[in-house]
């Protein structure tokens, strides 16, 4: 998942993308523990694209923050 497409979401919708790719990750886990997984690199780009989530959720936290400090 492209960083563009992730900064268009809300955070609403990013916080259930998160949770989707977590379950997500949590599943393939499971298939590798009884050998079923095949692609092992999967496992790879989905730690990646919830780090990118994550950061755009932190981004859009601090921005919020910083707003409410100038009109406090």
């Amino acid at each position: 998942m492209k960083y563009a497409e992730i900064k268009e979401k809300t955070a609403v919708e990013l916080a259930a993308l998160s949770r989707d790719l977590r379950q997500e990750l949590f599943m393939l886990r499971l298939q590798k523990a009884s050998s079923q997984l095949e692609k092992t690199s999967r496992l790879r780009n989905l730690r990646h694209d919830i780090a990118r989530v994550e950061t755009r959720l932190t981004e859009l936290r601090r921005a919020k923050a910083i707003r409410q400090e100038t009109n406090a």
